[in-house]
């Protein structure tokens, strides 16, 4: 769509009617999440993030686990309400993008620059959100709509197993996405003279 960087930020919203269909091909999709994990920048350079791609019958398993694992804490007569948002909103997407941190990342920084110690691990969550960000804007512009999901820690376990990833890889979020479906909803905003403050 070409649109500019500040255009880019302005459409970027939270879609959770899509279908599974794609404007772009699996390898454009791919270059975007590459192109993210190269250049988004990361506390000391540690480029701690992870992404793992999910598509075709890998996206609905991750749903499929995300499902059973909610089934066996959700009381019954409330998990039809669960399963629906799932199956309607998540699975019925096109894709999903799974964002972790590397621990081992973490901690050797730790260990390396003690006296930052306790910032590390809140670094890796901004590298985390930049990611997410970055992500989330590029695949707005290609003509997908997404939304940010946290069904971590619940799921980490069985997402670990089912894909043998790395065990210092943390999860942090999901980003499930397809063919916008239809338009979101108005966004409101609270008035910026109570969050920004200018000094001249």
């Amino acid at each position: 769509m070409a649109r500019n960087f500040k255009e880019t930020i302005k459409h970027r919203r939270t879609y959770y009617s899509i279908s599974n269909t794609s404007p772009i091909s699996d390898k454009e999709i791919q270059e975007i999440v590459e192109y993210a994990v190269l250049h988004v920048p990361s506390a000391f350079n540690s480029q701690s993030t992870r992404v793992v791609l999910l598509l075709g019958d890998n996206h609905l398993k991750l749903w499929s686990i995300v499902k059973e694992t909610l089934r066996k804490i959700v009381p019954e007569k409330d998990f039809k309400a669960t399963e629906d948002k799932i199956d309607g909103c998540f699975a019925a997407g096109y894709g999903t993008i799974l964002y972790f941190e590397d621990q081992a990342v973490v901690e050797g920084l730790q260990k390396q620059f003690p006296s930052y110690s306790d910032n590390f691990p809140k670094w890796s969550q901004h590298t985390a959100g930049m990611h997410q960000f970055a992500i989330w804007n590029m695949l707005e512009d290609a003509g997908l709509g997404a939304s940010l999901q946290h069904y971590n820690p619940l799921i980490d376990e069985e997402v670990a197993k089912t894909w043998n990833l790395d065990s210092n890889w943390k999860l942090i979020a999901q980003m499930p996405f397809g063919t916008p479906l239809q338009e979101p909803g108005e966004k409101e905003f609270s008035p910026l003279d109570k969050r920004v403050l200018v000094f001249k």
